[in-house]
C-alpha cells in the first residue's frame, strides 16, 4: 500500500489540481492506496472534503495550523502504506512521476528517494530566470553529481518518499528534507535521486517574497548543527558550496539579459546567507516550524 500525505496551507485553488495529478498516476491503478490531505484552514478543507465523496481513498487530517512538521510528525504513525510519499498543495507532479519515485525502492537498500521540482515560471523576467537556474543548474546538478558518486543528497520538500516504520518521528526545527534523509543514512540507507519524477512549482515573482523564501528554507538546513555535528555531513545547500560550485551557474544563460541576471543572482544569494547568519548567530532567532504563505507562488 502507498500512502500520500500533500502538506497545504490557504491552497484552496491549487489542492484540487495537485490530489488530481496524484490520482491520475497510472502506478496508482495496480495498488492500494490513500491520499490524506493535512491542512488547518477552512478554504482548502472545503475542497478536500468535495473529492473525499468522489473518491474513498482521500482523506481530511486537519492539523493545528502550526507548521508542516508538526503535521508530519502528527501523521506519521496513523500512516498505513509502506512508502509513504510528501508532497504540497501548491505544486504538481508530471505524469508518471510517481512510478519513477516509487522505483527506488525496488532497492532494499533504497530508504528516501527525492523527485526533481521544475519552475512554472517564465524565464523571461528576472526571478523566473533565477527560479529555473537554481533549479536546473544548481539543486538539479548538484543532486545529480552526488548521486551518481554515491554520495548524500538532499530531498526536496516538493516531492519526497521514504520507507515507512522506520522513523517514528524527527526534529520540528530543521529543514524535513535535509533531516529525514540524514536520518536513514545514519541508519544505513541509501538516498535515491530519480529526475524523472518531476514535481511542478510555482516560484517567487517579486524580490520580497525570493528573498523571504530562500532565508526561510536557508534557516531550515542551518538549524541541522542543533542536533548533529554538520562537519561530518556535505550538505548540498550550503554557502561553501554555492561557492564553490557557482561556476555552473554561468554555462545556462542563454542571451546576454540572462548573463546579467545571472551576475545579480550572486550579490542577492550573499545577502541572504548574510541574513541568515546575522538572525541566527547575533540575533540568535533560528528556524521555527510554522505555516507561513508566500503570496506570489500561489
Amino acid at each position: 500500500m502507498i500512502s500520500i500525505v500533500i502538506t497545504s496551507f490557504k491552497e484552496s485553488k491549487t489542492i484540487g489540481r495537485a490530489i488530481e495529478n496524484f490520482l491520475n498516476q497510472d502506478v496508482l491503478k495496480k495498488q492500494k492506496f490513500e491520499i490524506i490531505v493535512s491542512t488547518p484552514d477552512k478554504g482548502t478543507i472545503d475542497v478536500v472534503k468535495k473529492y473525499q465523496k468522489k473518491n474513498k481513498n482521500i482523506k481530511l487530517f486537519q492539523d493545528p495550523g502550526k507548521g508542516k512538521a508538526l503535521a508530519m510528525n502528527l501523521l506519521l504513525p496513523t500512516l498505513k502504506g509502506d512508502i509513504l510519499i510528501f508532497s504540497d498543495g501548491d505544486v504538481f507532479i508530471q505524469k508518471n512521476s510517481l512510478k519513477y519515485l516509487l522505483g527506488s525502492f525496488k532497492d532494499k537498500n533504497v530508504g528516501c528517494a527525492t523527485g526533481r521540482p521544475i519552475p512554472i515560471n517564465s524565464r523571461g523576467n528576472i526571478f523566473g530566470y533565477w527560479s529555473h537556474l537554481l533549479c536546473d543548474a544548481g539543486a538539479h546538478e548538484a543532486r545529480l553529481k552526488r548521486w551518481k558518486k554515491g554520495k548524500f543528497i538532499e530531498c526536496s520538500g516538493y516531492l519526497f518518499a521514504f520507507r515507512n516504520n522506520i522513523i517514528k518521528k524527527f526534529p520540528l526545527h530543521v529543514a524535513e528534507d535535509l533531516v529525514i534523509p540524514l536520518l536513514f543514512k545514519e541508519k544505513g540507507y541509501k538516498i535515491n535521486y530519480s529526475p524523472k519524477a518531476v514535481v511542478y512549482v510555482k516560484y517567487p515573482n517579486n524580490f520580497r517574497d525570493f528573498i523571504e523564501q530562500k532565508k526561510r528554507t536557508t534557516k531550515g538546513h542551518e538549524a541541522l548543527s542543533q542536533y548533529i555535528d554538520s562537519r561530518k555531513l556535505q550538505k548540498t545547500k550550503s554557502f561553501k558550496n554555492e561557492l564553490f560550485e557557482g561556476y555552473r551557474a554561468f554555462f545556462y544563460p542563454e542571451t546576454l539579459k540572462e548573463f546579467l541576471w545571472t551576475l545579480l543572482l550572486f550579490p542577492a544569494k550573499f545577502y541572504i546567507y548574510m541574513l541568515v547568519f546575522y538572525h541566527t548567530k547575533i540575533k540568535q532567532q533560528h528556524h521555527k516550524d510554522g505555516w507561513r504563505a508566500t503570496k506570489s507562488t500561489k
